[in-house]
């Protein structure tokens, strides 16, 4: 059975159409751009190279966790070092990865990109050969942080070094190899334990990162293109340290809460979130209203695109994040299904998912942000079916009974979000994309984490009592009340996406 998871500058305003660009000396090396606004320097090798870059690290985030039964017995980890195997990834991951996108707009982001790749290989063959459960847990840390180098640089790479349809259809990739990771981590992850490739066991989960990662950073140096912010700043240090103490202060006792037993440092982080998230956000105003550079600078977030989406993004990848997990739980331990058999269940999803992402560009160019409303009632209408399906069914449930229903779910998720990196980052200002891309990807890893933390602790805590049916049903209501909060802020957003 699986163990819960948990699983820049003074903004200036933003110029268009102003550049100033550089080309690289080597015959090899894509040119350099220093300015943020788009040259088509990223062709097709460059655009694949980078989305393997963000698929690595999303798929990591949930490969684990078929794995955790093993790596207790081969480890004797406990329930709680388990927690910290799948957590402590993914909370040094969300954490550092505004740092890890105003890093790459300051030193340039093919060199950070490339030291990521770098760290993400080297902290994967440290996870496939650990010793010990904490030395484990360790380099699961470590890999998080090297994803969060990695992860921000591949959106403001899109941004800056693409323009007009070829990054629309860009960042609707972005969004599809996103959505797609997770539910191939779930189903990769069982086969590789399975098949116990050469006696590795659980370690293939992490040795596979290995030379893909490695291909990625050969591939970056030939291809990707350097760029950066043109006025370089210093790192927000007191902005940096609130942020990171506010995301710390959330998600540590979310994850491991239920693994200890609640103690009372769990709840008094909880309480101390609010403080600290009000004391961030004064640091912030006041350091722009100076003239300094905020790590997130509050006028990012008063473009009504990129406030509305985080909106979006928040109930949209944590619903994600929590229904994976949930359903992975309910096969394995309701259905008694091996850890394969739970991640194929999951195929209509993923297919639903996929052919959705395909027309994604093309109908958002015809309907616009519209796209997201219909993408949020499809999801509803699949997370309606499946409950139905599970309270009317379950003594004869399957994976070919709740296919219809994951079918839908999938539909609805990919309409959402393909479109969702383009609507938020469509008035976000070149030089600007790191900061920008990195908001957005700690807004999904975040909300990714907490819903496996909230609906997962959630489903765990009523299953006892109300049976296992009944509980999943509820947390499918939960995540419905979701695709309502989307549907209505979807429908504020200007209907033009850029």
């Amino acid at each position: 059975m699986t163990q819960p998871l948990e699983a820049v500058k003074a903004p200036a305003a933003p110029h268009q159409g102003r550049s100033t660009t550089t080309t690289a000396t080597p015959t090899a090396a894509p040119a350099t751009t220093t300015h943020g606004t788009g040259t088509g320097a990223l062709g097709t090798a460059g655009l694949v190279t980078v989305l393997l870059g963000a698929f690595l690290p999303m798929l990591d985030f949930f490969i684990v966790n078929v794995a955790l039964p093993t790596i207790d017995q081969d480890l004797a980890a406990g329930p709680a070092v388990l927690e910290l195997v799948a957590a402590g990834y993914g909370i040094a991951f969300a954490v550092l990865l505004v740092l890890g996108g105003r890093l790459g707009d300051i030193f340039g982001r093919r060199r950070l990109f490339v030291l990521g790749a770098a760290a993400f290989a080297l902290t994967s063959l440290a996870c496939g050969l650990a010793p010990g459960a904490w030395t484990l847990v360790a380099a699961r840390a470590a890999q998080g942080a090297s994803a969060a180098l990695l992860l921000p640089q591949v959106l403001a790479t899109i941004t800056a070094a693409t323009g007009g349809a070829r990054r629309a259809r860009a960042l609707s990739v972005y969004g599809a190899v996103g959505g797609l990771s997770v539910v191939i981590g779930q189903v990769l992850g069982g086969m590789l334990v399975a098949a116990d490739l050469f006696g590795t066991g659980w370690r293939s989960v992490f040795l596979l990162n290995v030379p893909f990662a490695l291909l990625t950073l050969l591939l970056a140096l030939r291809y990707v293109p350097e760029s950066r912010s043109p006025q370089a700043a210093r790192v927000d240090v007191p902005g940096t340290a609130l942020l990171t103490a506010s995301l710390l202060a959330l998600l540590v006792p979310l994850m491991e809460g239920r693994a200890v037993g609640w103690p009372l440092w769990t709840w008094l982080l909880l309480a101390l979130f609010p403080f600290l998230v009000a004391a961030f956000v004064q640091v912030e105003r006041r350091s722009e209203r100076a003239g300094g550079v905020p790590i997130i600078p509050p006028s990012l977030l008063r473009i009504p695109e990129m406030r509305r989406g985080l909106g979006i993004a928040v109930p949209y990848f944590a619903g994600f994040g929590g229904f994976m997990f949930v359903v992975a739980v309910a096969l394995q331990q309701g259905l008694r299904l091996g850890p394969v058999a739970a991640g194929w269940a999951l195929v209509p999803m993923a297919v639903g998912y996929f052919t959705a992402s395909l027309s994604g560009p093309r109908l958002v160019g015809r309907f616009g942000s519209r796209v997201l409303a219909a993408g949020a009632v499809v999801q509803a209408l699949g997370l309606a079916t499946l409950a139905a399906t599970v309270l009317a069914d379950w003594a004869d449930f399957s994976p070919l009974r709740m296919a219809p229903g994951v079918a839908l779910a999938g539909i609805g998720q990919g309409l959402i979000g393909t479109p969702l990196f383009r609507v938020v980052l469509s008035k976000v200002a070149p030089e600007r994309a790191g900061v920008g891309s990195g908001v957005l990807a700690t807004a999904q890893q975040s909300s990714l984490a907490l819903g496996v933390a909230t609906l997962g602790t959630l489903y765990l805590a009523l299953a006892p009592s109300l049976g296992m049916s009944h509980a999943l049903a509820l947390v499918l209501g939960i995540q419905l009340l979701g695709s309502f909060t989307i549907l209505g802020l979807s429908l504020r957003l200007p209907r033009t996406v850029g």
